[in-house]
């Protein structure tokens, strides 16, 4: 029997629930490796072997190589693993989530100094027209 799972209804957000972090075991396994100086300069120098010897999936390797971390994240990726892809790429996380969001980094840091995203347009499926 499937667990009722309300909070599946947040626009905009995906849950890292039980489910969540079965899908993304080996992807998030792939970017815990990195936080071994020897595994990011492995990974450098040829993403898609070191990535296939991960196990990972296809669907889960293409959104590493494109740096798609929207799709990283509904494919069981958690930002606070895939992070230290944006530390091996020398990016700080703040430009890493910004390219998440569409904005450009000074953009993102004043919207999150200024209180985060607008509610406007943020509601649950069954309360959108």
């Amino acid at each position: 029997m499937a667990l009722d799972k309300p909070y599946t209804d947040i626009p905009g957000t995906t849950i890292f629930d039980s489910s969540q972090a079965r899908k993304g075991y080996k992807l998030n396994q792939f970017f815990y490796s990195l936080m071994k100086a020897e595994n990011r300069e492995r990974f450098l120098s040829d993403e898609r072997a070191y990535l296939e010897e991960r196990n990972i999936g296809e669907e889960q390797i293409q959104a590493v190589m494109d740096r798609d971390y929207n799709r990283v994240i509904s494919l069981g990726g958690n930002v606070y693993f895939f992070g230290k892809l944006f530390f091996t790429d020398e990016q700080s996380f703040e430009v890493g989530a910004s390219s998440m969001t569409g904005m450009a980094p000074g953009e993102y840091r004043e919207m999150m100094i200024s209180g985060g995203r607008s509610v406007e347009g943020n509601r649950y499926t069954e309360e959108q027209d």
